[in-house]
């Protein structure tokens, strides 16, 4: 048996060390991407009329919506300021984009649960906020 020489020997120990060191990069990455795609940052509610619901986007197509939040209403005989909540809905949440549909059609006040996540993909929605619930006011 021929022993290594020192190029030999110096080329398995780089490729060795090479090969650790993609690996740990890959499962670094594969961690940080997992937390910023499925890590929530918020959980909450918001009440007010949804003013819209559509399906948006040229290559990814996500639903969009916006609620209408009627703030300062205590104020008699003066007009709410208007400021609105801008959220999107998963795509797999059909039963919950029929029920915004139809509030936004009837202008009912709803209370609209909400997960604020920590980053923005666009093939998931335009917003870090996805509706999750829906509550019809009583």
């Amino acid at each position: 048996m021929e022993s290594e020489n020192f190029t030999q020997k110096t080329k398995r120990v780089v490729l060795g060390i090479t090969k650790k060191i993609l690996l740990t990069l890959t499962v670094i990455l594969l961690i940080t991407f997992s937390f910023f795609y499925w890590g929530v940052y918020e959980n909450g509610l918001m009440a007010g009329k949804v003013l819209r619901i559509s399906k948006k986007g040229f290559v990814f197509k996500t639903y969009e919506g916006k609620l209408n939040l009627e703030t300062f209403g205590a104020l008699k005989g003066v007009s709410p300021i208007a400021e609105s909540f801008d959220f999107s809905v998963e795509a797999s949440e059909l039963e919950l984009i029929k029920q915004l549909e139809d509030v936004s059609l009837s202008v009912e006040r709803i209370n609209l649960y909400f997960t604020k996540r920590y980053m923005v993909f666009p093939w998931r929605g335009e917003t870090k906020y996805f509706a999750t619930k829906l509550e019809r006011s009583k």
